[in-house]
């Protein structure tokens, strides 16, 4: 293959997969523009580890791994923690709408940044627990237990909205 036909297949996969990784970030993040800059950051990696790597055996895999690496460093950012606001409210936040998406993305919310990246990956992606742990550089078992407590985590915040 020549180097424009790898130039090709990287830009089909930009055109053809952003929207799928979109939905993934914003499982990942539960905001619309970091999910936004996300992809543009995972996909600048994977344009850049293709041309710098050769041709990419499965793109597929390798910008999913990149995209749930990039989302995990984000929130290890120390400005990451802190959230800016114009005025301290008096009252607490009101509740999330009932709706079962905002629902399900509020205790996503909730979980640690890898508990995110399994259970996203696990459910969302339909990922194996050997892909999975493959993907993350994890054992199984590891995967499985941040499995195990990121869906204890979710029932108990579903469980306090419908109660």
């Amino acid at each position: 293959m020549t180097r424009t036909d790898d130039e090709d297949d990287l830009r089909a996969f930009v055109e053809g997969r952003r929207a799928a990784l979109y939905r993934s970030a914003y499982l990942l993040c539960g905001d619309r523009d970091e999910a936004d800059d996300l992809v543009q950051s995972t996909l600048v990696k994977v344009v850049l580890g293709g041309r710098r790597h050769g041709r990419l055996d499965n793109i597929e895999a390798y910008a999913r791994k990149t995209l749930v690496n990039t989302f995990i460093a984000s929130r290890r950012r120390f400005w990451r923690r802190e959230r800016a606001c114009g005025d301290l409210p008096d009252l607490p936040e009101p509740a999330v709408d009932s709706d079962t998406g905002l629902l399900v993305n509020a205790a996503l919310t909730t979980l640690t940044p890898k508990q995110r990246a399994v259970v996203v990956l696990r459910f969302w992606e339909d990922l194996s627990v050997a892909e999975t742990a493959r993907l993350l550089g994890l054992r199984e078992n590891t995967v499985k237990s941040h499995t195990a407590r990121g869906l204890a985590a979710l029932r108990v915040q579903v469980r306090e909205e419908f109660v």
